[in-house]
């Protein structure tokens, strides 16, 4: 199935959250800011259905989403107000895979976790609650993996300022 046939299944099913498409695009000539948009085609979901907007994906017949490929997040400029977590899901079955956008607030970065559906996930969550700050509820072991517990700050922030001196040890 390609993506406006997965698009129509959702709609069709009224996957909760679901808010829109967002397909690549050629760049407007008229508008000198407008770079266009490339990559891969997704779906907007509210942060706050993600956990059963994911449900949907891999029970329903004809989506069989059963394979968690990517969770990730992204900090689009150090100005935005919000982070967009990024999920790649796959059917072996079907053949097909689809990627959904979630943005949650910078101010409070929190969003339910995704491994009650899918087990991937939790380490997914954990690189993205060490790199970014966001917060999975419910997550069910939320240590960190690739930073020392004592780290400050956020790595792959926009507004991240990478430290001189760790420990007695030098950072430059």
């Amino acid at each position: 199935m390609d993506f406006q046939g997965i698009y129509d299944r959702l709609e069709a099913i009224s996957a909760p959250g679901l808010l829109s498409a967002d397909e690549p695009r050629a760049k407007d000539p008229e508008d000198k800011k407008d770079k266009g948009r490339f990559g891969h085609a997704y779906v907007n979901v509210e942060a706050a259905s993600l956990e059963e907007f994911l449900t949907v994906c891999r029970d329903d017949e004809r989506l069989e989403f059963d394979l968690l490929a990517d969770l990730s997040a992204v900090d689009p400029s150090k100005d935005d107000e919000e982070f967009w977590v990024i999920i790649q899901l796959l059917s072996v079955k079907q053949r097909h895979r689809l990627a959904i956008k979630a943005r949650i607030p910078k101010d409070k970065p929190e969003i339910s976790t995704s491994a009650g559906v899918h087990r991937a996930a939790q380490w997914h969550e954990r690189e993205c609650a060490e790199m970014f700050g966001i917060t999975f509820v419910g997550h069910p072991d939320p240590r960190n993996i690739l930073l020392p517990d004592d780290w400050a700050g956020y790595p792959l922030r926009k507004d991240y300022e990478f430290p001189t001196e760790y420990h007695g040890i030098s950072c430059v």
